[in-house]
């Protein structure tokens, strides 16, 4: 079945939705486009101001504001003294940058499987692939619920592991009535143009260690600085810096971060109309024996970034791919959200080996991620759930 679209139909859309969408109003024009007129285009007080808001809005006494998500994951790593010889443990169901980060710093990405039913990193997993050689765990907020918290911060705290928690998919989401961002050593956070709060780019840690945090700016700025306290002879006058490690460029301009502070200032109203589209569509293909809907913990209060339609291949008589290539037919573009990571040729060619994970496996195989974003209008949501159950009930078994 080459063309799974309903032969004859109509396309429930006449024109095309697509998976996510960035939400840009005047106010976040004006933002960046005053930030141009200043006398500050990088490390001026945009940074500052944005890093501000990050604290309040996560309960961290710290921000350290970088280039993107991958560069905060990677400062991180570099921040906690990972290095070669140590393991790292994530999950496969992310984008490649929550491993990779490890790989940056010549380590050992190991991959724990996830929970079958909320998508994430499962704490039972988690503990089972813990050597003499872990340092550090880092779990992913997929798709905006937050992980179960407080069980991984009670394994990294019972075997001495750095926690250091990837969620990018996750600002504005609470655990237990706190704010992501207060419970891991420390937080990554990303504002790619898809996210809730965008920058375009953008990334931060956020912190409550103050030691970490001072390691965190020197590693965002080629591991020069300032600080007379660490030079090994003093400053040589007002002009004088010293490069005293190894590290990236990884600063943000005060454009992206003018513009990551304006949309911080609509997050709780970005969250309540997601909250909103994810309620109508967990109501919907709840109703569908063809689709299971994802589940969350009771203690997380979800700022949502994707929306998972996730199929149920024996009651259909198409598979993912053809259920994918339908709804595109209809003018619902998505996407698949992520490819397991040890799936990826680099990982393929370095000794990972399918397998690792079944339940990451059989979500991926079952999955692609459905229009989510705060822009939506009603009858967008509306275009969706119906194109969705005119498959459904098209292609049942």
């Amino acid at each position: 079945m080459n063309k799974p679209a309903i032969e004859g139909g109509t396309p429930v859309r006449s024109t095309k939705i697509h998976y996510s969408h960035q939400s840009i109003d005047e106010k976040d024009i004006q933002a960046v486009v005053d930030v141009l007129k200043s006398d500050f285009l990088t490390c001026g007080p945009a940074i500052t101001e944005m890093e501000k808001k990050l604290c309040e809005v996560t309960g961290a006494k710290y921000a350290v504001a970088c280039s993107n998500g991958t560069a905060a994951l990677h400062i991180a790593c570099m921040a906690a003294g990972i290095g070669p010889g140590d393991e790292v443990i994530t999950t496969p169901i992310t984008f490649a940058a929550s491993a990779n980060c490890a790989l940056y710093c010549g380590a050992t990405p190991v991959f724990a499987d996830i929970n079958p039913e909320t998508y994430q990193i499962d704490p039972a997993e988690i503990e089972k692939k813990i050597t003499d050689k872990t340092k550090a765990v880092i779990p992913v907020d997929y798709t905006g619920q937050v992980v179960e918290i407080a069980k991984i911060r009670e394994i990294c705290d019972k075997y001495g592991l750095i926690l250091i928690e990837d969620a990018a998919h996750s600002i504005g989401t609470l655990y237990d009535g706190k704010p992501v961002g207060s419970f891991a050593d420390m937080t990554e956070l990303s504002f790619h143009a898809i996210k809730t709060i965008t920058g375009g780019e953008g990334g931060a840690v956020v912190t409550s260690n103050e030691d970490l945090y001072k390691k965190l700016l020197l590693y965002r700025t080629h591991g020069i600085t300032r600080d007379e306290s660490l030079m090994a002879h003093g400053s040589e006058g007002p002009w004088y810096y010293e490069m005293v490690d190894l590290a990236p460029n990884y600063r943000i301009t005060d454009m992206q971060a003018a513009l990551i502070s304006s949309q911080l200032d609509k997050l709780a109203e970005f969250k309540k109309r997601k909250q909103d589209i994810c309620k109508k569509y967990d109501e919907a293909f709840g109703k569908l024996p063809q689709l299971f809907v994802q589940k969350e913990i009771t203690e997380s209060d979800t700022t949502r970034h994707l929306y998972i339609l996730r199929i149920k291949p024996e009651t259909l008589k198409i598979d993912r791919k053809q259920f994918f290539e339908a709804l595109a037919a209809e003018n619902i573009i998505c996407n698949v959200n992520y490819i397991p990571v040890y799936y990826l040729q680099y990982y393929q060619q370095h000794g990972y080996k399918k397998g690792l994970c079944p339940n990451a496996e059989k979500l991926y195989d079952e999955m692609m991620s459905i229009p989510l974003y705060a822009g939506m209008s009603d009858q967008d949501v509306d275009d969706v759930i119906a194109a969705v159950t005119k498959l459904c009930e098209y292609y049942a078994k």
